[in-house]
């Protein structure tokens, strides 16, 4: 028996225990704009809980119309993340206006709260710190 064959058959393993221990987590997939309701491909309608949506503003008409201009002049995706070659002229347009609104120094964008918790706790804290975040 081949390691990869071993291997495989331990993972089909923990796979069948992790359902059998009602652990495992199926995808959801999602065939409607995101919202506090959401349509599945099941054509089940849910509430809609565990989205980064928390402004609402993923289906506003306004910024879907941005969105579509900008990718007709600026493409689809960095293609790279921040701090290699992502930033583009878009970024630095609304850091600089999100500062001016709230009248700070400089605003830096994340593109998920994970990097944001990163770019805050890393150089602010030490490992003697806790921290707790939802």
């Amino acid at each position: 028996m081949s390691m990869y064959t071993n291997f495989q058959e331990f993972l089909t393993g923990e796979l069948s225990a992790i359902k059998e221990a009602g652990l495992y987590k199926g995808e959801r997939i999602i065939v409607s704009p995101q919202g506090a309701e959401i349509t599945l491909n099941t054509g089940q309608t849910v509430l809609n809980f565990c989205a980064n949506n928390y402004l609402g503003l993923s289906a506003n008409k306004k910024l879907v119309e941005a969105a579509k201009k900008a990718l007709d002049t600026h493409g689809y995706g960095m293609s790279s993340v921040r701090f290699i070659c992502g930033t583009g002229d878009l970024h630095k347009e609304l850091e600089q206006k999100l500062a001016q609104f709230f009248g700070t120094e400089d605003t830096i964008l994340y593109a998920a709260c994970f990097d944001a918790n990163g770019g805050v706790f890393e150089p602010l804290l030490s490992e003697q710190d806790a921290i707790i975040s939802d």
